[in-house]
């Protein structure tokens, strides 16, 4: 069967206050890269991913292409484009510069350490369902609070788990989507499986991903990613 075109969307337009830093997180260096290096590199080596969109902060294209693009060979990046306010308007600018079918990869640009084998499942899993969102089944036991701060309920924790990115669409099915969000905009989203369920009612399956595809908020993740890659 013939490959689909892939398009590889990644997104680098997040602030990170969390980290406590002048330079935001996809910026920081490990082992002499910037994290947003990582995945790139991985989207540039994979047979499977066509091209690249990056998204960036405001004012960032030039340096990303010049520092990061033109830098280290990603010769698969096509578009650089502005973020907007929301990791969601982030997407939809993305998403505006697809004109073809086939399906699209939308990836943390936080998040350095996806790999080949999480982008084949993931193809996998897109090709037959349409939508797939790469995560893990939590480790620790969930707690559900009420508003006053004290458990409520326990889940079964063979049924949580806790999602990551890459998320995995067919490009006209995450368009559809989020044309509707983008018309009501009220809607409180936290990824891009929550625009395809309520939006369009569409089932989401989930794949394996890696218990390292962490993604760098904090100080203390800058330490954990060091030892991966010396691992």
């Amino acid at each position: 069967m013939q490959k689909a075109k892939c398009t590889a969307i990644v997104l680098a337009a997040g602030q990170g206050k969390r980290m406590g830093t002048k330079i935001q997180k996809q910026y920081l260096e490990i082992q002499g890269k910037p994290v947003l290096y990582y995945s790139l590199q991985v989207f540039q080596n994979s047979p499977l991913i066509d091209e690249i969109i990056l998204v960036v902060g405001e004012g960032q294209r030039e340096y990303c292409q010049k520092e990061i693009v033109a830098k280290y060979g990603i010769e698969k990046v096509t578009k650089i484009v502005q973020g907007g306010a929301e990791r969601y308007h982030s997407v939809w600018n993305g998403l505006q510069e697809i004109k073809h079918d086939g399906y699209v990869f939308i990836h943390d640009g936080a998040r350095p350490f996806i790999n080949d084998e999480i982008l084949i499942r993931a193809y996998g899993a897109v090709s037959e369902y349409k939508a797939c969102v790469v995560g893990m089944p939590v480790k620790d036991t969930i707690k559900i609070a009420d508003v006053d701060g004290f458990a409520k309920k326990t889940p079964n924790r063979s049924f949580v788990w806790a999602v990551q990115t890459p998320q995995v669409f067919g490009i006209s099915l995450i368009k559809e989507a989020y044309t509707k969000l983008m018309e009501h905009e009220n809607v409180p989203v936290t990824d891009d499986a929550m625009v395809a369920e309520q939006m369009l009612g569409v089932k989401v399956k989930l794949v394996e991903g890696s218990y390292e595809n962490i993604k760098i908020t904090t100080p203390e993740d800058l330490i954990i990613a060091e030892s991966f890659l010396k691992k």
